[in-house]
């Protein structure tokens, strides 16, 4: 079996790539990722693993030149991914997500191979109005209406997941892309303040990326469709969150964060029927990397 994993020098990709790995032993996994948040720190230094430095609206040309067989399954991870940055990234966000997904699923249907694709949980929120909020979240909501209906225009054989608050080893902690909870750390680290957008109580849905990894196996082998929400599914205010690491706090002007929804919990129920359970707490992960990780 041969598995594509786009955005395979990211977070959630590299660990993905480590337990296709685990789980298929004769596999080979294929990165591609054009490294715009990916680092080779990532890469996973086993010979069943091929990395591609590329974009993926140039897929199908660099899996041709590369000369390897065609995929089995394809893990659709690599998209931008952040959402107050997509306002000043617009041009960015439509060409790695609109015009990437598009070749993607092309290519995916070209191969007969199975597309998993990583959508946003931003779309849920307030109704399903949400999705408008940002140019992130829009492109995210758009690729989904696209895959469905390329399905019913010429076939393909896809589901599609839903990630809420990825955090865990390996997440992003500096600069503009760094996570919630990578933030929160690399603050805490720095005996620095954790700086909480106002008013603090908007609630997100934190997951633990063992468990995203986990559904997303459990999605490619046993599910079709939309509708794989994978959350923990307990909605956390932001400021009890901050409160977690016992520092002190530092509130910013809700200005600062154009664009983010107030409210984030997953509806589980689909993607427990599959088998699903996540298992990771955050306030066990925190109270561990508090107590490993003394401040300076």
């Amino acid at each position: 079996m041969t598995f594509l994993v786009t955005g395979g020098a990211g977070f959630v990709g590299s660990n993905l790539i480590r337990r296709l790995l685990l789980d298929n032993p004769d596999a080979q996994v294929v990165s591609v990722d054009n490294y715009f948040t990916g680092t080779e720190d990532n890469h996973v230094p086993d010979p069943r693993v091929v990395y591609i430095r590329a974009n993926t609206v140039n897929i199908a040309k660099e899996w041709a030149n590369a000369g390897l067989p065609a995929p089995t399954i394809v893990f659709h991870m690599g998209e931008y991914s952040r959402i107050p940055q997509s306002f000043e990234d617009i041009d960015m966000t439509w060409e790695y997500n609109l015009h990437g997904t598009k070749e993607v699923v092309k290519f995916a249907h070209a191969h007969g191979a199975k597309l998993v694709y990583a959508g946003s949980s931003s779309k849920f929120g307030n109704d399903g109005q949400d999705e408008n909020l940002n140019p992130y979240a829009w492109t995210k909501a758009k690729n989904v209406e696209y895959i469905r209906n390329f399905d019913s225009w010429f076939g393909l054989d896809y589901v599609i997941t839903y990630f809420y608050n990825v955090y865990g080893p390996g997440q992003i902690c500096h600069g503009k892309y760094a996570t919630v909870i990578g933030i929160f750390e690399a603050q805490f680290l720095a005996g620095a303040p954790l700086t909480v957008v106002e008013p603090g109580d908007q609630t997100r849905d934190f997951t633990h990326i063992d468990d995203i990894v986990d559904g997303v196996m459990l999605c490619a082998e046993r599910a079709t469709g939309d509708g794989y929400l994978l959350g923990y599914g307990q909605e956390r205010p932001i400021l009890d969150v901050a409160k977690m690491f016992d520092s002190k706090i530092e509130m910013q002007p809700a200005s600062t964060r154009r664009g983010e929804r107030v409210k984030g919990q997953a509806d589980t129920t689909k993607a427990r029927s599959l088998g699903w359970t996540p298992t990771r707490n955050l306030t066990d992960y925190i109270a561990t990397f508090v107590a490993t990780h003394p401040r300076p």
